[in-house]
């Protein structure tokens, strides 16, 4: 039995905001018009998944994103026969779906994943641009439209967590960090309607955190995590309430380091 796929399903139909920080955008129009493979390399939260929603949705391609984990499997990626009532049936799996119907593919902290899923993409990002069935006994020869974009986050590497050069030398690299204090002041003001004065002290505040990276700080306050207070803010809770919940909590228990961001609070915002 066939079950019936539409590729539309993963297409982004309204426009997802995102501020430029460079020439980012015609750099990968470029890569997409050659199908280039893709690396994203930058901090949690800076905007490397709202960037290739964008781009898919500027190019109007669909998408179609996995989350990677350490426990997915080449199975969970490529697909798997199944059981049901009446037998046994094929399920293709998300990267297999890309590949046969020609979707932007985004593996969103390959990292995660085991080295032994991973290698799984090597043949769709060089110049074979097929994928091996080999369950199924099936080569699919990727659809033109495909193209195949990866991210993860360095500042996280192990000798246990990286990609293998094998897999590095396959895909062109674009590095993100966090924008400008002016252009997340106007990130976190468009995304969620609070005022740009406030705006900007919120923004002041994250950066004061970032400079705790390699201090106590595993890593900086994201852009998320401003965008979170920011709409705590506009929905009534005060200033100090949602740095709290949003920008001290979720990255830190160090009493000292949090000591520290509370007084920086306090003096951004007085």
């Amino acid at each position: 039995m066939t079950t019936h796929f539409d590729i539309n399903h993963y297409r982004i139909e309204q426009e997802p905001y995102y501020q430029a920080q460079q020439n980012e955008v015609a750099l990968y129009e470029a890569a997409y018009a050659a199908r280039l493979p893709v690396m994203l390399k930058g901090p949690t939260g800076c905007g490397k998944s709202r960037f290739v929603e964008y781009m898919a949705w500027k190019l109007g391609k669909p998408l179609i994103t996995v989350a990677c984990n350490e426990d997915m499997t080449a199975s969970d990626l490529v697909g798997r026969y199944l059981l049901d009532s009446n037998g046994t049936r094929w399920l293709d799996g998300p990267l297999t779906l890309a590949a046969r119907h020609g979707a932007i593919c985004y593996l969103d902290e390959i990292v995660e994943a085991r080295q032994d899923t991973t290698v799984v993409i090597h043949p769709l990002t060089d110049h074979r641009r097929c994928l091996p069935l080999d369950k199924k006994g099936e080569l699919i020869a990727a659809h033109a439209d495909f193209q195949m974009v990866i991210s993860y986050n360095p500042g996280y590497q192990s000798l246990m967590k990286d990609l293998k050069q094998s897999t590095k030398q396959r895909f062109i690299a674009f590095d993100f960090d966090y924008p400008s204090q002016e252009t997340e002041t106007a990130i976190v003001a468009r995304e969620t309607g609070l005022d740009a004065e406030r705006a900007h002290l919120l923004v002041r505040v994250g950066h004061a955190a970032r400079n705790l990276k390699g201090h106590g700080l595993d890593e900086g306050v994201s852009t998320r995590l401003l965008v979170y207070a920011a709409t705590l803010m506009v929905s009534g809770v005060s200033a100090d309430d949602a740095c709290q919940l949003a920008l001290i909590r979720p990255i830190t228990d160090d009493a000292e380091i949090r000591s520290t961001l509370e007084h920086a609070i306090q003096a951004i915002f007085g």
